[in-house]
């Protein structure tokens, strides 16, 4: 049998590997080998020189620096970026790989100091953090090893190859290799030397291991090490220090080494990360940790910690940067665990890999539940129905045990990581179960997790990704079925914790139902929340020729396959800017809440906390009537431990203030912030938001409640007239034939047309399974039919055409009949448009009445204005800030608003539907030229969008910069829009959310305004 090269073999790496250990900092020597390197590609595995040489020429070769990846360098001189979802970018020929398999040869010289602690050191190690994908090592000329596990640390020893002075390091690696097959993680395929390599003296009398399993008893509320060191018999005696808590313990002997207790700690948790410093003291070495105490337990069907249930408001993080790809860099990756505590993201499941040791650092620090996933997934089997599967296949079982093990002893004394994951969508089978009873053997204090264990068979919880609300409502249930279990397994599964590790797909704009999950979740104990796809898009800094910039994804780079913009799926832009989506996430996931109860005139504070009492926080109470503020101040309300509730009297100017309001509508609205600085956010950072209606009857509920005058009756009104100009009604003038709108005063307005047009999301492109329907709507549950956006665009939606039936005087009315429908269809739409005018507003009723025998929902129903390119800003009584959905409102707070007209939309890298604010009452927009105010009449509210591309502009772009230039301002005012799902991956728009056709109607008033 032809024995395979060593890039190509089963085995988890060679040579010199030492075996893997706890990522501990000391004082021992350790020199960064990080800068710039000799660098040359080659377009095969086999360069057919001998570069690791000592006396080989490299002074031709390029520089590169390292930490990098080689395809983000030298504008495509050294190739390009690669995505794909499930599918390998290679022939599914496991071992093998291309014979194309791009490969790069890393040349380094450093020096190491004579004397001191390098040249006492018994034993020098080197370090590789992370190296994509398999790679081979030569220091000064003598081959130390190869590594494989991309994401995984490996140490070579080489002690008998390093030497005082000049040394030369050589390192080749292999874009393609076996480790490829066990690494297909729904990423960017990026080759290179991304993590830092470290040379490590290590010294006679050693800690070669650290390992201090710092447990909480809540009963007692003490803490408890257990210590396991590994060190050779001279770095006897050791000595464990926590100076805080009084602690001094000497071992003598490696036999001695054993528990420690305490005393009274302070345990920690997300919420209060409390963390000791420790100090591990060797004959030669000493070690600092920072200990946290806690204790994880499986109480039931209960995932408690420190004997509390815990619930996950997480989101799965990828390492990914848009300039530097997964390099590592400490400030950014602050950065954004910051911007996740600021949103109330309390847990990351570090998909699909372990990330950079730094990262579980500030996790620790700044306080987050952590779910540390193997190096491991093998989705692309699937296609094959996971025939030779490397999680079943005994071949593969080596490397599978290799990936798990330098997971857990990397990351082992990390407080944060409560639960090890196995992997993610690799099948399952006898290597991913020996890979879990390696853990249950290694670590019995954190469970294992695996979502592709449908039936529990080796794993600790029940998980699983983008399961309806109903399949979550069953597992929550007591009783019956749940998917791909029997009735025995469901039984077995319903008596563990469930998770859902993946959910609520946040492709571009979305997700929806983000609170219909979070109510399932607090109905539900068994369920402990789950974690939203994903945290960031994967967008690659990249120019066209021109150099214009944008940020790419999927096929940009030329790949002849590809999985598009699906790279593009987080709650955070490419550009680290926060989309809605997350402003909902942490509307939807706050840890208190807040109500009024007007009857008895209080207000109240519930925690849904896990650990901490809300003492940092203050109670801020404001009272607006018609968006204008009438008041505000503190609410006194103690503060109430975790799970608890409080409430206190609604202060006076409270009350002052609600009952003083006259007319109009009136909000009270309650903010629960910090009320000191933190580590993550300021004092007066909103934590969590509230509102109520306090309109007084008879104008209380919306239905009911006009939002300004009804349009006029005939005493007031003016009548149309037709002249040399075309049709007049007061302020306006109409195209006497078509009767749209040309002028209203001074402003220049084209339009309304009907619209049912949005340019579709990411969600309506989506062609995952129906899962809500209605009976008398379509297919059966489950089907699988084509995206919205296909069935939308099959019935001409994008391109409506509009034929004016009648424009008539009708005393003081003008009425404007039309139809409209599309090209190929004889569904249409039959729209009656009368207007009414008094003083300088135009009001305008309009009705759309679908006719035809319509199968399926419509994307809006409103109508489009087309007004001058030169408008700059909105403003506007509604809700706000952020852009709001039917499916994505908890986020939405009603008031007045602000903002220029290019900042209403998000700059998605796909162009699709963006700038929706729902429930307005009124909009302005303004700028050099004259402008024009809108508002909702006759009980209406509507949803508005100002854009300067309309919404077929947007659907026709693959990326922003390739929007044609702006030929104006267009302002969209919706009776209606349809939700916008998970569909992208995971569920449809629920029932309530879809826009089935129907008559609709609606009510504006419009006016001009001057220009600025």
């Amino acid at each position: 049998m032809t024995q395979l090269p060593y890039y190509e073999d089963y085995s988890p790496g060679a040579g010199a590997r030492t075996a893997p250990r706890a990522r501990l900092r000391t004082d021992a020597a350790a020199l960064d080998l990080g800068g710039r390197w000799r660098f040359r590609l080659g377009p095969t595995a086999d360069p057919g020189e001998e570069t690791w040489r000592t006396d080989y020429d490299d002074a031709a070769w390029d520089e590169l620096p390292v930490p990098s990846h080689w395809v983000l360098h030298g504008d495509g001189a050294y190739g390009r970026p690669w995505y794909t979802n499930v599918r390998y970018p290679f022939p599914v020929d496991p071992p093998r790989v291309p014979t194309e398999n791009p490969t790069g040869d890393h040349r380094r010289r450093f020096t190491v100091p004579a004397g001191g602690a390098w040249s006492e050191a018994e034993r020098v190690l080197l370090r590789f953090d992370g190296v994509e994908s398999a790679y081979r090592v030569w220091l000064n000329g003598a081959e130390v090893g190869v590594g494989k596990g991309s994401r995984l640390a490996q140490e070579f020893d080489v002690t008998g190859a390093v030497r005082t002075g000049e040394n030369l390091l050589v390192v080749r690696v292999h874009q393609w290799s076996s480790a490829s097959y066990l690494e297909d993680q729904d990423q960017w395929w990026l080759p290179g030397i991304f993590r830092e390599v470290t040379l490590l003296a290590r010294p006679a009398a050693r800690l070669d291991d650290v390992w201090l399993r710092a447990e909480y008893d809540h009963a007692t509320g003490t803490g408890r090490l257990a210590a396991e060191i590994d060190a050779p018999a001279a770095a006897y005696p050791v000595v464990l220090e926590i100076p805080e808590l009084g602690v001094a313990h000497r071992w003598e002997r490696a036999e001695d080494v054993g528990a420690v207790d305490v005393g009274a700690v302070r345990p920690w948790s997300a919420e209060d990360p409390r963390r000791y410093e420790a100090v591990v003291t060797a004959a030669g070495e000493r070690a600092a940790l920072l200990v946290g105490f806690r204790t994880v337990r499986i109480e039931g069907d209960r995932f408690t910690v420190n004997g509390r249930p815990v619930a996950f408001h997480g989101v799965n993080r990828h390492e990914i940067h848009a300039d530097r790809g997964r390099v590592f860099d400490a400030e950014h990756a602050r950065a954004d665990l910051e911007l996740m505590k600021r949103h109330n993201v309390n847990a990351i499941r570090t998909s699909h890999y372990p990330p950079h040791p730094g990262v579980l650092d500030l996790a620790d620090e700044l306080g987050f539940w952590v779910i540390d996933e193997c190096d491991l997934e093998t989705h692309g089997f699937e296609q094959a129905g996971w025939r030779d599967n490397p999680g079943d296949d005994p071949r593969w079982a080596d490397a599978c045990l290799d990936r798990i093990a330098r997971t857990v002893e990397r990351d082992k004394n990390h407080p944060s990581v409560i639960m090890w994951s196995l992997g993610n969508e690799s099948g399952t089978g006898r290597n991913l179960a020996a890979m879990a009873a390696w853990v249950h053997g290694r670590d019995p204090g954190r469970p294992v997790h695996y979502e592709g264990d449908y039936t529990g068979d080796y794993t600790d919880v029940y998980s699983r990704m983008y399961a309806t609300l109903e399949e979550c409502a069953a597992i929550g249930a007591e009783s019956g079925p749940i998917r791909f279990a029997a009735p025995a397994q469901a039984a077995r599964l319903r008596r563990r914790p469930f998770v859902l590790c993946e959910y609520a797909h946040a492709m571009g704009n979305g997700p929806g139902a983000l609170d219909a999950y979070e109510e399932l979740f607090d109905r539900h104990p068994r369920l402990h929340g789950g974690f939203v796809w994903e945290w960031r898009d994967h967008g690659l800094r990249t120019r066209t020729p021109d150099g214009t910039g944008y940020f790419a994804y999927g096929g940009d780079f030329g790949e002849p396959v590809h999985d598009g913009n699906f790279v593009m799926d987080g709650l955070v832009l490419s550009d680290d800017t926060p989309s809605p989506g997350l402003a909902e996430f942490a509307a939807v996931a706050a840890p208190v809440r807040l109500a009024f109860d007007p009857g008895e005139e209080r207000i109240v504070l519930t925690s849904r906390r896990h650990s901490a009492d809300t003492a940092d926080l203050r109670v801020r109470w404001e009272v607006q009537v018609d968006g204008r503020t009438a008041g505000g101040g503190e609410v006194p309300v103690k503060a109430v431990p975790p799970q608890g509730s409080a409430g206190a009297d609604a202060p006076p100017a409270l009350l002052s203030a609600l009952r003083a309001a006259d007319g109009g509508e009136v909000w009270l609205t309650i903010t629960a912030e910090l009320a000191e600085e933190t580590a993550w956010a300021p004092a007066g950072h909103v934590v969590a938001a509230h509102q109520v209606d306090c309109t007084t009857a008879p104008q209380r509920g919306r239905a009911a409640r006009p939002h300004g005058a009804l349009p006029p009756g005939p005493a007031r009104a003016v009548r149309p007239e037709r002249g040399a100009g075309g049709l007049a009604l007061g302020p306006a003038r109409f195209d006497p034939d078509t009767g749209r709108l040309l002028r209203l005063g001074d402003a220049e307005v084209a339009g309304p047309l009907l619209e049912l047009w949005r340019a579709p999301t990411d969600n309506d492109l989506g062609t995952a399974p129906h899962t809500y329907l209605p009976d008398d709507h379509g297919p059966e549950v489950g089907t699988e039919v084509p995206s919205w956006a296909k069935q939308w665009r099959d019935r001409g939606l994008d391109r409506l055409l509009h034929r004016t039936a009648e424009v008539r005087a009708d005393g003081h009315r003008l009425v404007v009949r039309a139809r409209v429908g599309a090209a190929g269809t004889s569904l249409g739409v039959d729209v009656t448009a009368t207007y009414t005018s008094a003083g300088a507003e135009l009001f305008l009723h309009l009705t759309a009445v679908p006719t035809g025998e319509w199968d399926c929902p419509w994307p809006r129903l409103g109508v489009r204005l087309d007004l001058p390119a030169a408008l700059s800003g909105a403003e506007w009584f509604g809700t706000g800030p952020h852009e709001s959905y039917p499916d994505s409102r908890r986020a939405a707070l009603v008031g007045t608003y602000g903002a220029p007209i290019d900042d209403l939309g998000v700059r998605y890298s796909k162009p699709q539907e963006t700038g929706h604010r729902s429930g307005t009452r009124w909009v302005r927009l303004t700028g050099p030229v004259p402008g024009l105010r809108v508002r909702a009449v006759g009980g209406s509210e509507v949803g508005f969008t100002a854009a300067r591309h309309t919404a077929q502009e947007l659907s026709a772009a693959a990326h922003p910069h390739e929007l044609p230039d702006s030929a104006g301002t267009y302002l969209y005012l919706d009776a209606a829009q349809h939700g916008l799902g998970s569909r992208s991956c995971g569920p449809d728009v629920r029932p309530g959310h879809i826009l089935w056709p129907a008559a609709y109607s609606i009510g504006l008033a419009l006016s001009a305004l001057p220009a600025d």
